[in-house]
């Protein structure tokens, strides 16, 4: 289990400039924006407006704080997601565009490179323990808990590879695992 912390996340602008994300992890670790097999992010969004383009790649974006972003993807149906809905999967290279319900956000982002990963992402709430079964297991905290014994802060991060023991001692967080296809 590798823990990545929240106090050690630089601010970056958004591809496109419209706003400030915080890189979680990457793959691999050395990859540009445009060339990584997978990425996790937590963005700030503070206005509507486009979203990124990211060519050959299928995100999954899911709300962590705030009252709701309603996205307008390319081919799909509009939608409106909140710090309680179902992470929302869509191309990443669709045409997106997003407009705030009564306030900024922040959303946890993952991409990954489409037809070389596959990515499930999911809301865990209360006691949890489990076998990792996929390649990588990302999760996230979205309050103060306990992983495998270790304390995580809010927005704290945990890393962990196929076979590993997850063992959580309470509260809400976003697991998301990742396989290569």
């Amino acid at each position: 289990m590798q823990i990545l912390r929240a106090a050690d996340r630089t601010p970056m602008p958004w591809k496109n400039g419209g706003g400030v994300t915080r890189e979680v992890a990457i793959w691999p670790p050395t990859a540009a924006l445009d060339a990584f097999d997978w990425r996790i992010s937590i963005a700030d969004v503070a206005q509507g407006g486009p979203f990124s383009a990211f060519p050959s790649v299928d995100r999954v974006l899911t709300v962590i704080e705030g009252s709701g972003i309603e996205l307008a993807v390319e081919g799909l149906a509009t939608v409106m997601l909140d710090a309680a809905a179902a992470p929302f999967a869509f191309p990443g290279d669709a045409a997106c565009a997003a407009t705030l319900h009564k306030g900024p956000i922040r959303d946890l982002n993952l991409m990954v490179r489409r037809g070389a990963y596959v990515t499930r992402v999911r809301r865990v709430d209360g006691p949890a323990v489990t076998n990792c079964t996929a390649e990588t297991t990302f999760v996230l905290a979205l309050e103060a808990t306990r992983l495998n014994g270790e304390h995580l802060a809010p927005e704290d991060a945990a890393i962990f590879e196929i076979g590993e023991n997850l063992n959580l001692g309470g509260g809400r967080l976003v697991l998301a695992e990742i396989n290569p296809i």
